[in-house]
């Protein structure tokens, strides 16, 4: 069983002294539109004042045009600390044993704008590329869903895949409807039983749930197992059709 993550927007600095040329990252396959997608990006912040428009970048974020330029040397980190913010807070909270680390080896997948799938172990620098991002002569979109057609989608074999990622993100890379899936929405219930989607909770609950699997003493192999698992961190689980509900009560 496999779990697909959204990057975050916002990610850490720093790292080891590598470079991308001296690590491998998941998925060669993709290595040809990675080389591209990063071009067309350095092209981008070579000049500042379209890449701010274009990265959408306030005066406080400009600096993020030279960690771009910096691509190829700048220091690296596992993703799983690379980015942060509310789903990867819930999921990474006090660090990982060995146990949970190697499951999140196993089975954590992250789906990037800049990189396209890769384990949530990889080694990758910092950057800022949104996959809502329209670059002036590239198209993530074609770029990403042809690539991972080819090179990702035949070798993923560990169904069911469960898409925790956010519609952005799944645009850049549909799961194939030949290959089992499950997408993740999460809802709060009020007192009176009304349900309703959620906003800050939704990234909590997701990164608490996907905590939950890694902890687990055995890894799920079907969706009861799932159900369990989603119960010690009090969020329901309900199945309709291709779509897991996760149920909260906005108590996280």
């Amino acid at each position: 069983m496999l779990f697909l993550l959204p990057p975050s927007e916002t990610k850490r600095a720093g790292g080891l002294n590598l470079s991308l040329q001296q690590v491998g990252t998941t998925f060669g396959g993709l290595n040809a539109a990675r080389t591209l997608v990063r071009e067309a990006l350095l092209t981008l912040c070579a000049n500042q004042e379209t890449a701010s428009k274009v990265l959408k970048l306030s005066l406080k974020q400009l600096h993020e045009i030279e960690t771009n330029l910096q691509l190829q040397k700048s220091p690296l980190m596992p993703a799983w600390q690379r980015y942060n913010g509310t789903l990867y807070d819930a999921l990474v909270g006090d660090g990982f044993s060995a146990a949970q680390l190697h499951n999140l080896k196993e089975s954590v997948l992250i789906q990037s704008a800049l990189f396209g799938l890769i384990s949530a172990a990889d080694m990758i620098p910092a950057y800022r590329l949104s996959g809502t991002t329209v670059l002036p002569d590239l198209n993530l979109r074609d770029i990403w869903i042809k690539a991972h057609e080819l090179a990702v989608w035949p070798r993923l074999t560990q169904a069911p895949i469960i898409d925790l990622r956010s519609k952005a993100y799944v645009a850049l890379a549909p799961i194939p409807v030949g290959i089992s899936s499950y997408y993740v929405d999460v809802l709060v219930q009020g007192a009176d039983g009304s349900r309703k989607p959620m906003n800050h909770f939704n990234k909590k609950s997701k990164g608490l749930f996907v905590r939950a699997v890694l902890s687990a003493s055995k890894q799920p192999k079907n969706l009861d197992d799932l159900r369990r698992i989603a119960k010690t961190v009090n969020l329901g689980f309900e199945v309709d059709g291709s779509t897991i509900l996760l149920i909260s009560d906005g108590q996280l």
